[in-house]
């Protein structure tokens, strides 16, 4: 990586977890023909939730590492040639997003906002705190957080368990960009990290990470489609549509909740989903989601750590989940986890691994045309 001098200074000590690019195994990772992964950032401890300013300043977000980090680079060959801390000393600021020249910063009980920050990386203003309104809670307390069509800002509050019934959790709130208008989207979700709107509808659709201690298999992680408000998905007393909790389940039926629009795997720990609606990748791709799978912690084989792809009919309804990219999985060893997804202006995305410590880079330079026999030669 060729970050400067100044970079150092800046960025201080990195934790021992980041990794150079130069010892990463990326011929590991497995991906269709055409497709290419390279390194766009390394020593980014901890890298979870990303952003892109106007700019094109990539922003990350982070949670065990208290950080929110500012990426340039400045000559267009995605490589980041500058690294900024803008932000340290903060509770979990895993979710960020980037709107009208403000980053916005969730980290466990609030919501701040970094004015200008495109033009002051090096010295930021100070933050100003948009809404204090999230409960304290570490457990589950992280967040990932997103701009809707409505323009409003997106929150989720996950349960602060593994399985329990309490007032004002395992939702996904929105409020106005400043704070006001608080209220409750989506409820019975227990532990959201990722959502996107559909570029063909314009509905909300997110990941939900499903209750442990109920075996290696059960239940299914979910993918959830929520078209409109006041929707309710279960947590606590079904999962994945057809797991009736052993705990808060009596007296309840899976039929009174919407069920996942796909089934994950079991303990996958879907994290940062997206709609690609860019022109580079070949046309099977647009429009459809793609997810990071952070990865398995209480399964007695691992199960995760790839991007999964999602794909839709004309409908939008579900009708394939396949892996896209694999390979972090080694056996029982992996060596990173992949966390979140952003499209870049070109129609490369970019990945955060937050075991790594690196912003990946996946391209596709392949022959269009020859891909889509390929594809077709192989069904």
């Amino acid at each position: 990586m060729k970050y400067n001098t100044r970079f150092w200074l800046l960025l201080a000590v990195a934790c021992c977890s980041s990794s150079n690019a130069a010892d990463l195994p990326l011929q590991q990772v497995d991906l269709p023909p055409g497709f290419k992964i390279t390194v766009f950032a390394d020593q980014v401890d901890d890298a979870r939730q990303l952003a892109r300013g106007d700019q094109g300043t990539v922003f990350v977000g982070s949670r065990r590492a208290g950080k929110v980090y500012a990426l340039t680079d400045a000559d267009g060959d995605f490589v980041a040639d500058q690294l900024y801390t803008i932000a340290s000393g903060l509770n979990m600021p895993s979710g960020i997003a980037y709107r009208d020249g403000s980053l916005y910063v969730a980290a466990v009980d609030r919501v701040l906002r970094y004015d200008d920050i495109e033009n002051h990386l090096a010295t930021p203003l100070e933050p100003v705190l948009v809404s204090a309104a999230f409960p304290t809670d570490k457990h589950h307390g992280w967040k990932f957080i997103d701009f809707g069509p409505d323009g409003m800002l997106y929150v989720p509050v996950g349960a602060p368990c593994n399985i329990c019934d309490a007032d004002g959790y395992a939702e996904i709130k929105r409020m106005q960009a400043d704070g006001s208008g608080l209220q409750t989207y989506a409820s019975g979700v227990r532990n959201s990290v990722g959502f996107d709107w559909d570029p063909v509808t314009g509905e909300l659709w997110f990941t939900d990470n499903g209750r442990d201690m109920l075996g290696d298999n059960t239940p299914a992680c979910e993918l959830n489609h929520a078209p409109q408000q006041g929707m309710h998905f279960g947590f606590p007393y079904c999962h994945a549509g057809e797991v009736t909790d052993p705990e808060f389940g009596a007296g309840q039926s899976c039929a009174d909740y919407v069920a996942p629009a796909q089934k994950l795997g079991p303990h996958v720990a879907p994290l940062g989903m997206m709609f690609y609606t860019g022109t580079q990748f070949p046309e099977q791709y647009r429009n459809q989601i793609f997810i990071p799978e952070h990865g398995s912690w209480n399964r007695s084989e691992k199960i995760g750590y790839r991007i999964m792809l999602v794909t839709l009919d004309a409908d939008r309804k579900a009708i394939n989940y396949a892996p896209f990219a694999s390979g972090w999985l080694q056996g029982q060893q992996n060596w990173g986890r992949p966390v979140d997804l952003m499209q870049l202006p070109d129609g490369s995305m970019l990945l955060s691994d937050d075991q790594a410590g690196v912003i990946y880079r996946i391209s596709y330079s392949g022959d269009q045309l020859a891909f889509q026999n390929k594809t077709q030669e192989a069904e």
